[in-house]
């Protein structure tokens, strides 16, 4: 039997809007936009012009696929803390953080967003590929409630604040990583000022049924555009950060993915979750590899799965997690593992690309600079 692809409560609209779609984590997902109307006045779609617009002004993207759950009880920070490297204890209501759930290898079970919600409990967001297998992980210390009827949205470009400011101003006040329940121009929401696109940027997790409705009046908005997948991911990799299955996974350590600071202080004081001793010693002793940033040479993109070699591409000396073109970086980018005689910045490697050797160089991550507002 063919797999059940599932839906988000957006799914009409982003039809409507001129979507392509395409399955995604079990979801069918808008991968990008063929704009017409009065819309297409203000970006002709594509992945490129939504990445760009983007970065210029802000852009709409539907995360509802992702995992929404909530912890409830005074002991649910400290029970969680056994499968999390994070301060979860110690974070402060109204504030939010970003955690790995961990193995007992050491290696990296999810990647998740922790927030506080003071009594009403804590707040998860998890990889929607993952969240069965995470709420399950989650639910052998402490119960999950999932919420199975909430519909999430990503507002993110330097224009989204402004926007934030005329529908939600509760919201626009948020520091970075700041959580709160507010409305946005009139419906109910819990609103965190994050994202994933290195630019400032809410998340809004509504009620499904109240998707659509929020979705058209953030629309009626000047300076915004919804955005699909295609954009999303690219906009991530400029910003260096990680996708689950791809860059990050359970055969690989926070130490070789240089998510060392995610670790918290206190954490490190005692590794007393899951895989921690694991993680130190990784810490201590050096890893073998490390994740870092790699431009290609020329114009050519380098792909996932795509071999490194050593400069003279004799030797193996690791792999491609992610790469494509960046829009705004105007050449091509990726992010891979190598061998850690090879991690430096300025380090030179060869990219074995449809057969042929390709010379390229490690440099720092981001490729393109966040703008968080601080």
């Amino acid at each position: 039997m063919p797999e059940t692809i599932l839906t988000t409560p957006l799914d009409t609209w982003h039809r409507e809007h001129g979507a392509r779609m395409v399955p995604f984590a079990g979801y069918s997902m808008p991968v990008q936009y063929d704009f017409a109307g009065a819309m297409a006045e203000r970006c002709k779609g594509g992945v490129m012009a939504e990445h760009l617009y983007c970065r210029e002004k802000a852009a709409l993207f539907d995360v509802s696929h992702m995992g929404q759950a909530m912890l409830h009880g005074a002991g649910a920070a400290g029970l969680l803390e056994h499968l999390v490297c994070g301060d979860i204890s110690g974070l402060r209501p109204g504030r939010q953080r970003y955690t790995l759930l961990t193995t007992e290898s050491g290696g990296i079970l999810d990647d998740l967003m922790v927030a506080n919600l003071g009594e009403e409990g804590l707040f998860l967001v998890v990889n929607a590929s993952r969240k069965a297998v995470d709420f399950a992980h989650i639910g052998t210390v402490t119960p999950v409630t999932v919420l199975t009827d909430r519909a999430l949205l990503a507002l993110q470009g330097p224009a989204a604040a402004g926007i934030m400011a005329r529908l939600a101003p509760a919201a626009a006040a948020l520091p970075f990583m700041g959580v709160a329940r507010c409305d946005i121009a009139g419906v109910p929401g819990l609103v965190s000022r994050s994202g994933y696109t290195g630019e400032d940027g809410f998340e809004m997790s509504v009620p499904g049924e109240m998707a659509v409705t929020l979705a058209n009046r953030l629309l009626e908005q000047p300076d915004l555009i919804p955005a699909g997948l295609g954009a999303r991911d690219s906009l991530r990799l400029e910003a260096g950060l990680c996708l689950y299955g791809n860059d990050i996974g359970e055969t690989t350590s926070p130490i070789e993915a240089g998510l060392t600071w995610a670790i918290s202080k206190r954490r490190k004081m005692s590794w007393d979750f899951l895989g921690g001793p694991a993680i130190r010693a990784h810490l201590d002793n050096g890893p073998p590899r490390r994740r870092v940033g790699i431009r290609p040479d020329g114009r050519a993109p380098a792909r996932e799965h795509t071999v490194i070699l050593t400069p003279d591409g004799q030797e193996l000396i690791g792999e491609i997690t992610s790469g494509g073109f960046g829009p705004t970086l105007n050449g091509p980018m990726a992010m891979g593992y190598v061998r850690n005689d090879f991690s430096d910045d300025g380090s030179k490697l060869s990219l074995m690309v449809r057969g042929k050797p390709l010379p390229a160089t490690v440099v720092p991550l981001p490729f393109v600079p966040h703008r968080y507002v601080r």
